[in-house]
């Protein structure tokens, strides 16, 4: 098939790298305009654009898809399939009905749950055991097209955000090509999604980074978990922002107020939690890199009985 990619983040790039080894053609790579990153704020490619551009496939960067002629050069590559992974615009109906069997999505969620912009976050925010990924048939609503194929895996409890997104972007690769075998029996048969079971991964906010230790030691560290790596989880210490970039359950019999400091050394700081007590393991305070919490220690004092938060 002659096919269009459209993503831009490093997830959707391991897709791009698993279709660029089947006997597909990738005739075009649609993704986001580049942007500013870095210290020097220099404009920066995405991911999936760098990939294109290593295999010399044209590269299309539309604002959005509301003129005639960025609908035109759509239609001009002829098509037979889309291939969607993160791309980072809502498509119309237009650009969904261009190739010749429409569009196929990859999402990193069980869907009907955790349609939206952040299923990853969500779900290890919600305390989910299992995920994993759906190649799904576009439609105009969010993330509601019927589903061709699903991968599952479990959601372990020291599983970040960062590491399940890299399992997941694997397992969704590797979901996609297996999805173009006899792919337009798959379309033909896949499963509509039950919306009685729909739930929504809102894009994440800032202020949801914040801890509040009267919460249960296993709902902050699903927000340890959740928030790493962006907006990362963060306490008040000593009047300055800490965030708390790994964390674990904390083995202790001790108790006291929410946001305490129980025990100090070198393998984790204890906190004391609304129910049970957190370890924090690697954190990060102002002006410097995060670090382990012996490094924080060989630079910093911070005594049992102070409070955080």
């Amino acid at each position: 098939m002659r096919i269009i990619f459209a993503g831009t983040p490093d997830f959707a790039a391991e897709s791009l790298k698993a279709l660029l080894q089947t006997e597909h053609t990738v005739c075009a790579v649609y993704t986001q305009p580049d942007r500013p990153a870095g210290r020097g704020r220099k404009l920066t490619p995405s991911p999936v654009k760098q990939i294109a551009l290593e295999h010399a496939i044209p590269v299309e960067q539309p604002l959005n898809f509301k003129s005639e002629d960025s609908l035109a050069t759509l239609d001009s590559y002829q098509a037979d399939l889309m291939v969607v992974v993160a791309y980072g615009l809502l498509l119309p109906q237009a650009v969904l009905d261009t190739p010749r069997l429409g569009c196929i999505n990859v999402h990193a969620s069980l869907l009907p749950r955790w349609r939206g912009a952040a299923p990853i976050q969500r779900a290890i925010l919600a305390g989910d055991t299992e995920t994993g990924v759906g190649i799904m048939k576009m439609e105009a609503g969010l993330d509601t097209g019927p589903v061709l194929l699903e991968k599952r895996c479990p959601i372990d409890n020291d599983d970040t955000a960062q590491v399940l997104h890299d399992r997941l972007a694997t397992l969704g690769a590797e979901a996609l090509v297996s999805s173009l075998a006899e792919i337009e029996n798959r379309l033909a048969q896949a499963r509509p999604q039950d919306e009685a079971h729909k739930t929504y991964a809102h894009k994440l906010e800032k202020q949801e980074a914040l801890i509040d230790w009267q919460h249960t030691a296993e709902q902050i560290l699903r927000q340890v978990n959740a928030f790493n790596p962006w907006p990362v989880a963060q306490t008040q210490w000593q009047g300055d922002t800490m965030r708390i970039w790994l964390a674990q359950l904390a083995d202790t019999r001790q108790s006291g107020q929410p946001g305490e400091v129980l025990t100090v050394d070198k393998q984790g700081i204890d906190i004391a939690c609304g129910s049970g007590a957190l370890r924090i393991t690697q954190l990060q305070v102002p002006g410097k890199r995060a670090m382990t919490v012996r490094d924080f220690l060989n630079a910093n004092q911070l005594k049992v009985g102070e409070q955080l938060g």
